[in-house]
């Protein structure tokens, strides 16, 4: 797929929407370079993604001022000699024409121009601590880093808040195009990892294939890559691990357009090319979930009912194998879906990989919905009613955890209904995720990630063929 460059005039029609919201000024920070171990090696840097939304551009300790109608960015100057390491940087008049600007101006100025109005400027915190000592100096008052979880009602930074959800819930033609562009490099690099998987003597050799596709498309990760034998570790980014055959690699990897959009996919293949008839089994229960819940996708759907769908056709598919027995009524109210499928079904995806989070729960759930208490059903990102042009992935598992097998709290209510007998013959399983980006439409759901085949046979084929 062609890479896609958002046109200036979206920006400045984000940046117009978000003036018309809001009642207050604004001062949103794009965050700043880190060092890696010495200042002049640095780790790569990503701008806080409000400020890409708005902006389009990751440039370094720049601070974009909302005020009046009018955009204003404040960046740093070139340093004398700083073009003979970097080139030379674009000049503010040339960064006003291309950004959309009503100005550019020096950062040394932010202070005194926004001076007047310090005590109403509304602001979002960023990741890194620079940033919000910059942001705390202006505005006279302390940002810490971290979490938007803490924004308090009625105040000019959760009103912010609020506003940046509303816009970036539902995505407009320019970020749907990059998240189909993420979509379909990510898709590739999915298919070469497949490819490398029967020459493959570790997992490092396959998140290599899988990288080099990345990097070829000029996308980042848009998170950790998960290359893994052992799919049981839900956030495992190591990639250490000898393979051989017997084991499936569940990787969950995701490309980042240089706009900063995300992708995200999750697939599991057999290394020696295929499934073992417990490994299918389990396969096919999991995809089936994966595929009922896509089917859910729609506007006006609650997307805990979705997560509601995914567990009951996890439950079904187990107890009809035997590792479970009862009713299935029964067994959900008792907590058993949690014991093999301890996670939500997915998340909103946009900018963020899991969009928006550092806002917290007020981005992924609807005033009035908080989180449920129970194992399982508290990591769910996202309670929200659907609506056209929201992207959400929609990524059911099923993992043997040693830690949750092993601990009465989370088995005890479903007794010796766990057939753990029954259990042992599924070994060769630890864990299985299907997982795919999707977008709300009028009608049916739009797949983004359909690239990538997810039938047993479909991906048996790939990695035997190694093509």
């Amino acid at each position: 797929m062609r890479a896609f460059k958002t046109p200036v005039s979206t920006f400045v029609a984000r940046r117009n929407a978000l003036h018309a919201t809001i009642r207050t000024p604004a001062l949103l920070a794009a965050g700043a370079l880190r060092a890696r171990n010495y200042p002049a090696n640095g780790y790569p840097f990503r701008a806080s993604s409000h400020f890409l939304y708005l902006v389009g551009a990751a440039l370094p300790s720049a601070v974009l001022w909302l005020s009046d109608g009018k955009s204003t960015l404040f960046i740093e100057p070139e340093e004398p000699g700083a073009d003979l390491w970097d080139g030379p940087k674009p000049s503010f008049d040339s960064l006003r024409e291309t950004l959309g600007m009503d100005q550019v101006r020096d950062l040394s100025e932010l202070e005194s121009a926004i001076e007047a109005q310090r005590n109403s400027i509304a602001t979002l915190p960023t990741q890194d601590a620079a940033s919000c000592e910059l942001l705390s100096r202006c505005l006279g008052r302390q940002i810490q880093p971290g979490s938007g979880a803490s924004l308090k009602d009625g105040a000019p930074d959760a009103a912010l808040a609020d506003a940046m959800i509303a816009l970036r819930l539902r995505h407009d033609d320019a970020a749907l195009e990059q998240l189909r562009w993420a979509a379909s490099v990510t898709a590739q690099a999915h298919l070469a990892g497949m490819r490398a998987t029967r020459t493959a003597r570790s997992e490092t050799e396959i998140f290599g294939a899988m990288m080099g596709v990345l990097r070829t498309a000029g996308h980042e990760d848009s998170f950790g890559p998960i290359v893994s034998k052992n799919g049981e570790v839900l956030h495992n980014i190591r990639h250490d691990n000898a393979l051989a055959d017997g084991d499936l690699v569940l990787a969950d990897v995701g490309g980042e357009t240089p706009e900063g959009w995300a992708g995200d996919i999750t697939r599991v293949w057999p290394v020696s090319g295929t499934f073992s008839p417990t490994q299918r089994a389990i396969y096919d229960v999991v995809l089936a979930a994966q595929c009922k819940a896509i089917e859910r996708v729609r506007i006006g759907v609650r997307y805990r009912d979705i997560h509601e769908t995914a567990k009951r056709v996890m439950v079904q598919g187990v107890r009809d194998l035997g590792i479970f027995r009862g009713e299935v009524d029964g067994l959900l109210e008792r907590g058993a879906a949690a014991i093999f499928f301890p996670h939500g079904i997915g998340h909103l995806l946009g900018l963020d990989v899991h969009d928006m989070e550092d806002l917290g729960d007020r981005a992924g759930y609807a005033a009035g919905r908080t989180r449920s208490k129970a194992f399982g059903d508290c990591y769910l990102r996202l309670d929200r009613d659907l609506e056209p042009r929201m992207a959400v992935t929609i990524e059911p598992g099923f993992y043997q955890v040693p830690a949750i097998l092993a601990s009465p709290a989370y088995t005890a209510a479903v007794g010796n209904d766990l057939r753990r007998d029954v259990l042992a013959k599924y070994a060769d399983v630890r864990g299985i995720r299907i997982e795919d980006d999707v977008v709300v439409t009028q009608g049916d759901p739009e797949v983004l990630t359909k690239e990538v085949p997810k039938t047993a046979e479909e991906v048996e084929a790939i990695v035997q063929s190694g093509r």
